[in-house]
């Protein structure tokens, strides 16, 4: 499916890749979330946006089909879903080895959680696979892909053949972001669930 098309293209997806992460310390964007299953076929579909602030803060802010948000301030993630009235809290070391969060919201080197592998180049964008080094990181393979500048799809599978694709438009790199925004405080008449 990739193909790297000239020599001069070979190693541009990792370069794209280590120069998002060493350049970037905060990003805002709009997302399309689309959930495949093994067959293919559409499971789901969502949008939203995200802010991400490094190291360790994100919020994802899903508005369409149903409104619910992912908020980490480093510490914590509280998944909270509107219409259930319901807020999970988990610690972040708990709840990260599966998420998209993890890897753009680190500031580790990626080496040191992931295998990466230059996939070439494909309409105009590179690609870059990234293999978790832990079995246990819930997903068999990421899949980026760069513009010129930016992140602009993120593609998690998982171990049994489900595909998460993440589509960014509007990005803006080194927005500057209140800190306050990742902080979280459950609404009242709400359930609590977690630490």
């Amino acid at each position: 499916m990739f193909l790297i098309s000239s020599a001069v293209s070979a190693g541009a997806g990792k370069q794209r890749l280590n120069d998002f992460f060493s350049e970037v310390s905060s990003v805002r964007a709009d997302f399309k979330q689309q959930v495949l299953g093994n067959d293919k076929k559409t499971i789901q579909e969502t949008s939203g946006q995200m802010l991400l602030l490094r190291p360790g803060r994100f919020r994802w802010d899903y508005k369409k089909p149903y409104e619910q948000q992912i908020i980490s301030d480093g510490k914590k993630v509280w998944l909270y879903d509107v219409d259930l009235e319901q807020v999970t809290v988990k610690k972040v070391d708990k709840v990260l080895g599966s998420t998209p969060a993890l890897l753009l919201s680190s500031d580790t080197p990626l080496e040191e959680n992931f295998t990466i592998n230059e996939l070439g180049e494909e309409q105009n964008l590179q690609w870059v696979e990234l293999l978790p080094l832990q079995k246990e990181s819930g997903f068999e393979r990421l899949v980026l892909a760069f513009d010129e500048k930016n992140l602009v799809s993120m593609e998690l599978h998982d171990a049994f053949g489900q595909l998460t694709r993440l589509l960014f438009s509007h990005v803006e790199r080194n927005p500057v972001i209140d800190p306050e925004k990742f902080n979280f405080i459950p609404p009242k008449d709400v359930d609590v669930i977690g630490e």
